[in-house]
């Protein structure tokens, strides 16, 4: 493989989660890998203020914070403390240079999904304040519907565009993630309309693997599977979009392997297949 354009190219901590943030930035950097989206546990053994100072050094820009939300509980106690961790959240997000927080809405499987999606937005508007305060950004994820239960009750990209729309803040804005929103109907003219309302903040990649063999834990790299991420790709771009394409995999199998190997596969799936 010759030289491939990796200036677009951000990957997400969790993707090599065995590394440390201080190993994952050193062979991001060798590699050439220009981006890092940091997960929140990877900063905990050294806290924001260090992790920040690590990031900083480095070179690489730092895409988002990983990940805010889980607003619904039956409870406004529960929804309470949610808002103030998002607040935290926020915070750590700002110290390390983050300019969004990804949020993972939530769902409680003890209420309609009407009502969820309603504290989702409520949750959403409180946090504004303090996202501006922070100058982070609110990245409001779609996740495919099998996590409508407790994960998210914001299933498609469509949904998505409407409650950012409702909201109507420069602060608020939607993170197309491939794995979730790949089987939509009308993805294309979604994605459109998400970019034309300048709500497109960030773009996810990687692939449904077939079979897949655990709906969490079996991601597979670009090229692997049955997504259409260059097509997908294209579509965002169209829509204005000129961020970078965070690869976001979470996997039992590449976390057994060498990692090592696995940035060096993660690179050539991205040069060849998005």
């Amino acid at each position: 493989m010759s030289n491939p354009d990796l200036s677009k190219l951000c990957i997400h901590t969790i993707t090599t989660k065995p590394w440390s943030l201080e190993e994952a930035i050193d062979k991001y950097t060798q590699a050439g890998v220009k981006g890092i989206s940091v997960w929140e546990d990877a900063i905990k053994p050294m806290g924001p203020a260090k992790a920040g100072e690590m990031l900083s050094s480095s070179g690489l820009s730092v895409v988002s914070y990983v990940r805010g939300g889980f607003f619904p509980n039956l409870h406004q106690s529960e929804r309470n403390k949610a808002i103030d961790h998002n607040k935290k959240l926020l915070d750590e997000a700002a110290a390390i240079g983050a300019p969004a927080l990804v949020l993972v809405c939530g769902a409680e499987p003890g209420q309609s999904l009407e009502t969820s999606r309603a504290q989702i937005q409520s949750g959403i508007e409180t946090l504004i304040p303090h996202a501006e305060a922070n100058g982070v950004k609110l990245s409001i994820e779609p996740l495919h519907p099998m996590y409508a239960d407790t994960r998210s009750a914001v299933n498609t990209l469509q949904s998505a565009n409407d409650m950012a729309e409702a909201i109507h803040s420069p602060w608020v804005g939607i993170a197309v993630d491939v794995y979730h929103v790949w089987w939509e109907p009308g993805l294309e003219a979604e994605i459109k309309r998400c970019g034309e309302n300048g709500n497109l903040f960030a773009f996810h990649i990687c692939d449904w693997k077939v079979p897949t063999n655990d709906f969490l834990l079996d991601r597979g790299l670009m090229g692997e599977g049955c997504i259409p991420v260059k097509q997908i790709r294209g579509w965002v771009e169209s829509a204005g979009f000129d961020g970078f394409n965070e690869v976001e995999i979470f996997s039992n199998h590449y976390w057994g392997m060498d990692q090592n190997s696995f940035l060096t596969q993660i690179i050539e799936a991205y040069h060849t297949h998005s």
